[in-house]
C-alpha cells in the first residue's frame, strides 16, 4: 500500500488477475499486500497468470498452440486419398494424382460428384479445417511380385541365365509377343528363347537349318492343329523325321487371337469369320475398330494384348501347350 492507503501498481494487476487463483491458496482473507507477498512467494502462480511466458518473443500465441486464430500451415504429404479443401474458391476433393507439368508439381483432386480440379503444389490449402502445405508424397519401395504373369513361383535372378541350345518356335510375331507376356519370366529363368517361323509351311526348313538333337530341341507352337488339317500334317511329318527332338503341339483356333478368352475384349464369344474374309480384319471388324491397313491390325493387336494380364485370361487349350513345350525343351538343359 502506499502511504495514502491506496494499492500500488503491481498489486492492483494482482488483484485483477490472482485473486481468483489466490482464493485456491486459502489466503482470500488477508490484505492486498499480503496478497501480495503471497503471490510473490508462490513461484507456481506465474504460469498461471501469465500466458505469455517470460519470453514474449518466444511463439505469437496468435499463430502457435490449440489457440492461435491463424495458425501456421504444417507439412502434409499429398498422399492419394487425402481429402483437400481450397479456400479460395471451397472446392473439396481427394487427391488422386501428384505430376510434373510445365516445370512444376500439380496436385489433382476429385470431389464427390467426380469432378476434378488441378492446383500447383505447396501452401494454401486445408485439412481438416487446419492450414497445410502440400508435399510431395512419399516415394514407395516397390514390391517384387511372387509369382509370374503364368502364375510359376517368381524367381529373383543375380545374373542372366545364358539361353540353352532349345528353341521354341511359333508361327508368327503376335503368337511370339503373347507367350513373351504370360511366360517371358519362365523362360528367361529357364534360357529358353523364342523364335517365329512367319508360317508353319516353312516349318522343315526352319528345322533342317537349327538342326535339332538330343541336346538341341525344337518345340513349335501351331494354330489350328486339329485331325486332318494342313497343320496336322505338317507337324507329322517333322516330328517323324526328328523324333525325341521335335515336338509339335497347337490350339485348335483359326489364330492366336482366339486363345484369349473373348471376355477380356468385351465379347460374349469370339465372332464367326466366313471363309475368304482375314480373321484379324473380321475380327476388328466385330470389335469396331479400323482393320483397313497392316497398320490397323497391328495397333488393333496391341489393344488386345493390353487386355491380357496372365494366365488367367487364356483358354486352357493354350496354357497346357505351351506349358508342355517348355518343360520338353528344357529337359537336361543347363545349369544356373
Amino acid at each position: 500500500m502506499s502511504d495514502a492507503g491506496r494499492p500500488t501498481s503491481i498489486e492492483n494487476a494482482l488483484l485483477k488477475l490472482g485473486v481468483s487463483h489466490l482464493y485456491n491458496f486459502g489466503i482470500s482473507s488477508a490484505s492486498p499486500r499480503a496478497l501480495t507477498a503471497g503471490a510473490l512467494a508462490c513461484s507456481n502462480l506465474w504460469p498461471v497468470i501469465d500466458r505469455y511466458g517470460n519470453d514474449v518473443l518466444a511463439s505469437d500465441p496468435h499463430r502457435d498452440g490449440p489457440f492461435a486464430t491463424r495458425p501456421r500451415s504444417q507439412k502434409m504429404p499429398a498422399e492419394r486419398g487425402l481429402v483437400v479443401e481450397d479456400p479460395s474458391s471451397g472446392f473439396v476433393g481427394a487427391v488422386i494424382r501428384v505430376e510434373k507439368s510445365g516445370g512444376m508439381h500439380i496436385v489433382e483432386l476429385e470431389d464427390r460428384r467426380g469432378r476434378r480440379r488441378s492446383y500447383p503444389l505447396g501452401g494454401g490449402f486445408w485439412v481438416d479445417g487446419k492450414p497445410v502445405e502440400l508435399t510431395l508424397p512419399a516415394v514407395r519401395a516397390r514390391q517384387e511380385p511372387q509369382v509370374t504373369a503364368s502364375g510359376s513361383r517368381a524367381v529373383k535372378m543375380k545374373r542372366a541365365r545364358v539361353a540353352l541350345p532349345s528353341r521354341i518356335f511359333v508361327e508368327g510375331t503376335h503368337d511370339a509377343e503373347l507367350v513373351e507376356k504370360v511366360w517371358g519370366d519362365d523362360l528367361r529363368v529357364e534360357g529358353v528363347a523364342v523364335e517365329y517361323l512367319e508360317g508353319v509351311d516353312h516349318l522343315a526348313d526352319v528345322l533342317e537349318v537349327f538342326g535339332p538333337s538330343d541336346s538341341a530341341r525344337a518345340g513349335v507352337l501351331v494354330d489350328h492343329l486339329v485331325p486332318g488339317s494342313k497343320e496336322s500334317r505338317i507337324a507329322d511329318e517333322v516330328m517323324a523325321r526328328w523324333r525325341g527332338s521335335v515336338l509339335v503341339v497347337g490350339h485348335p483356333y483359326v489364330d492366336i487371337w482366339q486363345a484369349i478368352k473373348p471376355a477380356r475384349v468385351g465379347l460374349r464369344a469370339w465372332p464367326e469369320i466366313p471363309r475368304g474374309t482375314d480373321i484379324k480384319v473380321g475380327t476388328l471388324h466385330a470389335l469396331g475398330l479400323p482393320a483397313e491397313t497392316r497398320e490397323d491390325i497391328g495397333l488393333g493387336w496391341k489393344a488386345i494384348l493390353a487386355r491380357v494380364r496372365n494366365y488367367r485370361d487364356l483358354e486352357p487349350a493354350l496354357l497346357g501347350r505351351v506349358e508342355e513345350l517348355i518343360d520338353f525343351v528344357t529337359v537336361g538343359g543347363a545349369e544356373a
